[in-house]
């Protein structure tokens, strides 16, 4: 399977809302919008995002688009994300998709979070170099609660 990053385009947007809105997938992700499920509120928060000097990408497998990966947040704080359809977990996406992002953003360090118990988000950002730094707890919104969250670093090698 081949992935491949390209600039995020207005076609993308109901794809992304669509795996955003995927109620496995968020649980899993737990800190997303606050509301993923008004499809105007999810197009002025893309809107914004796009008008932004975050680095925004679209996520192809074989040319389909799967997910997005992004870089945001002001330097020496800069954090990834990423979110890939769940039809596609497991398979190494999410994995390539962050690599090539990485080579893309050459900036260090990097952060990034993810539930403490989302072990496939943990284990992406651990192939690609991050390490755990600090546990912190915070409100999850796609579950409605407070939970355990892990803080990685990617430091300059």
């Amino acid at each position: 399977m081949e992935i491949a990053l390209r600039a995020v385009r207005d076609s993308d947007l109901p794809v992304f809302h669509r795996l955003m809105t995927d109620p496995e997938a968020a649980r899993m992700a737990a800190f997303g919008l606050e509301d993923p499920y008004d499809p105007d509120a999810f197009a002025v928060h893309w809107r914004r995002l796009r008008e932004s000097s975050e680095v925004l990408r679209t996520v192809l497998a074989d040319g389909q688009v799967v997910g997005t990966a992004s870089v945001y947040g002001t330097a020496g704080e800069r954090e990834v994300t990423y979110w890939i359809d769940r039809a596609y977990w497991g398979r190494g996406v999410a994995t390539a998709a962050l690599r090539a992002l990485l080579a893309e953003v050459p900036e260090r360090p990097l952060y990034a979070r993810a539930a403490a118990d989302n072990a496939g988000s943990l284990r992406v950002l651990e192939k690609c170099g991050f390490r755990e730094t600090a546990r912190a707890h915070g409100y999850a919104g796609a579950r409605g609660r407070e939970i355990e969250e892990v803080v990685l670093i990617l430091r300059a090698s």
